[in-house]
């Protein structure tokens, strides 16, 4: 059985410092194999950016509680000390982040920046530091890279600010990428581009990829799994092909249902799910889906709902599968 390279087991996070803590993630265990792409998808606030940021150990420390073990390459994040994630962050694991306007340092070079992130991490001249700035971009597929290497990020557009983003991540050669729904702000057709060239990367360089959207169509092109996040847990997970094919968790199926497709009549409206996602600091009894499930009873809203084994590489967290045999679900 392969080791993963990216073992979270039991992930709790809760953020204090309101009237009530929140409980963002609750009970997470994921693996990611060396080479493997795996996406968290779910609605806004479901949990799947404050999963990405605590295996970085971004969440700010005097806010929020980390329970739980995250192993990366078999180390723990959770015992590292502040030297220590120094270190591995960029080296061993890097982050793309959703609006590189933001991310990206707006007062210096692009080139600048990815050369010091190179010598921060490795004993190398800042000529080598810039050659390698240089094939990075050539890599993420710039055009003019030479001359790029000296623009601000203001001067680029956002595709190519997102591909320096993404060469900026890889300048140090981690084997942990963290994509946090990095096409977000962009048009379709740049989009797919971003997405093709995230894949083709992952198989290039043997990146394991995690890959965080609420963008159920760009999950599958980039994911060899996908896990399915509502209100801080992962209700399902599963191959991208048996996600698609037979959803087995009714929140799945809302996803996949409430998305456009090729079979859809011009002027059909789409299925959405009705409600709304509920409030983390005070989570309803039982399955947190189940004000907004058309299959919830009674034994639903009460007690703890355990995540079941539907087949190999393929589980999910309801009481009601054995009404949950949805097939070629959009």
């Amino acid at each position: 059985m392969t080791v993963p390279f990216l073992s979270i087991k039991n992930l709790g996070v809760t953020f204090k410092g309101g009237t009530r803590p929140v409980r963002a993630v609750n009970d997470v265990s994921l693996d990611i194999a060396p080479g493997e792409a795996v996406a968290l998808i779910g609605e806004s606030g479901s949990g799947k950016s404050v999963t990405m940021r605590a295996v970085m150990r971004l969440n700010p420390e005097k806010r929020s509680q980390l329970d739980g073990q995250i192993l990366v390459g078999g180390r723990d994040v959770m015992e590292m000390s502040t030297r220590q994630l120094s270190k591995f962050r960029g080296s061993e694991a890097a982050m793309i982040f959703q609006e590189p306007l933001l991310a990206l340092d707006p007062v210096y070079a692009l080139g600048d920046q990815i050369v010091e992130a190179i010598r921060r991490h490795e004993v190398i001249s800042r000529d080598k530091a810039r050659a390698r700035a240089l094939e990075l971009f050539e890599q993420v597929r710039i055009p003019s890279a030479r001359s790029r290497l000296d623009n601000y990020p203001h001067e680029m557009s956002g595709g190519m600010r997102q591909r320096a983003m993404i060469a900026l991540a890889l300048a140090c050669r981690p084997k942990l990428l963290l994509a946090d729904e990095p096409t977000t702000a962009l048009d379709a057709t740049v989009q797919i581009q971003v997405l093709l060239l995230l894949r083709e990367l992952q198989r290039e360089l043997g990146l394991s990829i995690l890959f965080v959207t609420h963008d159920i169509g760009a999950a599958i092109e980039v994911a060899d799994r996908i896990a399915v996040m509502y209100a801080g847990q992962i209700v399902e997970e599963a191959s991208a092909r048996d996600l698609i094919r037979t959803p087995r968790h009714p929140y799945t199926l809302g996803l996949l249902k409430s998305r456009a497709h090729d079979a859809m009549v011009k002027g059909t409206k789409l299925d959405a799910i009705p409600g709304a996602p509920p409030d983390l600091a005070n989570l309803p009894d039982g399955c947190p889906f189940s004000p907004r499930c058309f299959l919830a009873d009674g034994g639903c809203r009460t007690g703890k709902i355990g995540i079941e084994q539907i087949s190999a590489g393929h589980q999910a967290r309801c009481r009601r599968l054995d009404q949950t045999v949805f097939r070629d679900a959009g």
